[in-house]
């Protein structure tokens, strides 16, 4: 299938588009949220709340535009357990229906011991590898991915994801100058496809007036844990 990749502008509107559609669904939250690192965030998204069909589908049909636009090529989908698994089949599935048909397959977490056995469910994995997740806090997820995908002698290519967030990684309890998502594609070697970044929910607040209260909290947070460069 042939693909035109889409102007700046184009990509500009697809993520404010998904930025205002996470706000809508309460994914995408204001307050005050302890993260995995043990930050004070401002913010908080949380794609288990992509809780019904409606939600799921528009969900990926933003996955697959984002994925479309990107022109990343790969062979198959692959929905790493828990939440990558509905994300996975429902990217799938839109994929599908814009005439691009995909084999898919997810883990499980604890290997079955009757029937098949194994781990892994659905299309053998095979050829180039496309992990569809919800965000990347710290690699560890994407690296226990990729150890699958080479056992069963496929290859990772690519990670899609509906926000970056633009921070800095830990290691050890530090802070360290890459983010998560940098680290998957400069020392994994993945390509990475995100619906949305921190940057686009900032210019999101900034020009939305009912949410602009949350911007300066917002702003400070990236300047404090930001990463310097991003790709």
């Amino acid at each position: 299938m042939s693909v035109t990749l889409p102007t700046r502008d184009e990509q500009n509107r697809l993520a404010q588009e998904f930025v205002q559609f996470a706000i809508e669904s309460g994914v995408l939250r204001f307050g005050e949220f302890k993260t995995k690192a043990g930050r004070l965030s401002p913010y908080f998204f949380n794609a288990g709340l992509f809780d019904d069909g409606a939600k799921l589908g528009r969900l990926a049909q933003f996955y697959a535009r984002a994925l479309l636009a990107s022109g990343i090529e790969f062979d198959l989908i692959f929905g790493p357990a828990y939440k990558g698994i509905p994300l996975g089949a429902a990217v799938a599935i839109e994929l599908a229906r814009l005439g691009v048909n995909k084999p898919f397959a997810y883990n499980r977490k604890e290997a079955k011991d009757h029937g098949e056995g194994g781990t892994l469910v659905g299309a053998p994995l095979a050829g180039r590898v496309l992990i569809v997740d919800d965000v990347i806090s710290a690699g560890t997820a994407v690296r226990e991915s990729i150890a699958l995908i080479q056992a069963a002698g496929a290859t990772p290519h690519a990670v899609a994801i509906a926000l970056d967030r633009q921070e800095k990684a830990t290691e050890n309890g530090q802070d360290v100058p890459w983010s998560a998502v940098q680290y998957v594609r400069e020392t994994l070697g993945l390509q990475v496809c995100a619906i949305a970044s921190l940057s686009d929910l900032l210019q999101h607040l900034s020009h939305t007036a009912h949410f602009s209260a949350h911007y300066d909290a917002v702003s400070a947070y990236r300047a404090r844990y930001g990463v310097t460069q991003t790709t």
